[in-house]
């Protein structure tokens, strides 16, 4: 799992996979799915076999999930397996992608290797899915993983009464905001975040200055971005996508098209995560205010929930709130979470949880 973990921020939309070779009891080689498009974990593993002049016959792989036995950007994994001939080969989890589906398994057996596959009800199992969470569901769903994150202060708000939000976390909370930028393939905010605070959206990481980008994507319903906002400007290095209902004016549309900007005629939040999935956007940052958040939350459509709060009180019946909207009238309706995670960044404390009112 440590090694699949590597290359988070860089394989999307394929899955994190770890691979290590072990003869008598010992590590020999290893490897990791690094980037998209490049070589997968079980090559890369005999890539560092060979390396170091190790001889795989009959050795024992353990991969953290099914080897692939279909041609991509890369040739399948299987027909590595069986040319080195590894006498054994241990599985995390079952790939869900119809194109492997156990078939990879199917393959290394009918070659003579014994494959032996983890207890779907075990713990690490229930690690490994978590840890593969985003892949499991866009390849089940051809819909992104949805993320929301907000920073609100100890009494609930985002920003003060006359719209003062900069800054309400520190610097260390900050940075974590950038580093799950990164790992996620787009960015979700609403028209009235661009025209109040005129944001970048990017990934900005001192330690990992090509760190990439999300997709900036802007719920604008009647084109309202402005031309000289820092994403119209921006548009053409880093690509953004504005969201627009059937009444949008058409020289809007020309217009922003002229300055790079991509739009997308959606009717509804559903249909936008539909074109985001065809688009191969597996995963999506929502950035937005109280209400593009309770949007995304009344069409039971937040997958995960990062939850900033620092240890401040602002106060004021008007000041916004991290959702706003009309809210639930009974508790029992409450969106409640698993897997509830809790750290410090500084002062400030981060709640980190999945959904687990809703299928995912």
């Amino acid at each position: 799992m440590t090694l699949a973990q590597r290359g988070e921020g860089r394989v999307n939309p394929n899955p994190l996979v770890g691979a290590v070779i072990v003869r008598s009891g010992e590590v020999v080689a290893n490897g990791y799915h690094a980037r998209y498009g490049d070589l997968h974990a079980e090559r890369n593993a005999f890539r560092d076999a060979d390396s170091r002049s190790v001889d795989c016959a009959g050795a024992t792989m353990y991969v953290t999930l099914e080897p692939c036995c279909h041609h991509g950007h890369q040739p399948p994994c299987t027909e590595a397996i069986i040319e080195h001939r590894i006498g054994r080969v241990v599985v995390g989890l079952l790939d869900p992608n119809p194109l492997v589906a156990g078939k990879g398994i199917g393959q290394l057996r009918e070659a003579g290797i014994a494959v032996d596959v983890l207890d779907a009800e075990s713990a690490l199992a229930d690690e490994l899915r978590r840890q593969n969470r985003v892949f499991l569901h866009y390849i089940t769903t051809r819909r992104p993983w949805v993320v929301m994150k907000y920073a609100m202060t100890l009494d609930g708000k985002i920003c003060t009464s006359a719209g003062d939000s900069r800054w309400i976390t520190g610097d260390a909370a900050r940075l974590r905001v950038h580093q799950l930028r990164k790992c996620l393939t787009g960015i979700v905010c609403g028209i009235g975040t661009v025209l109040a605070d005129d944001p970048a959206l990017t990934t900005r990481l001192p330690d990992e200055p090509s760190a990439r980008n999300p997709i900036r994507i802007v719920l604008d319903h009647q084109l309202r971005l402005p031309l000289d906002s820092q994403l119209v400007r921006t548009a053409r290095e880093v690509p953004v996508i504005a969201v627009h209902d059937k009444d949008a004016s058409q020289s809007r549309i020309d217009a922003l098209h002229k300055a790079g900007v991509q739009t997308w005629c959606c009717s509804s939040l559903d249909d936008l995560l539909q074109r985001m999935g065809a688009d191969h956007i597996d995963s999506v940052l929502v950035e937005g205010g109280g209400t593009v958040n309770d949007s995304f939350l009344q069409a039971r459509l937040v997958n995960e929930v990062y939850a900033f709060v620092a240890p401040k009180l602002v106060g004021g019946k008007e000041a916004k709130t991290p959702v706003e909207g009309q809210g639930i009238e009974n508790l029992r309706d409450a969106v409640q979470f698993s897997h509830l995670e809790v750290e410090h960044f500084g002062q400030d404390v981060l709640l980190h949880g999945v959904v687990s009112t809703q299928e995912s």
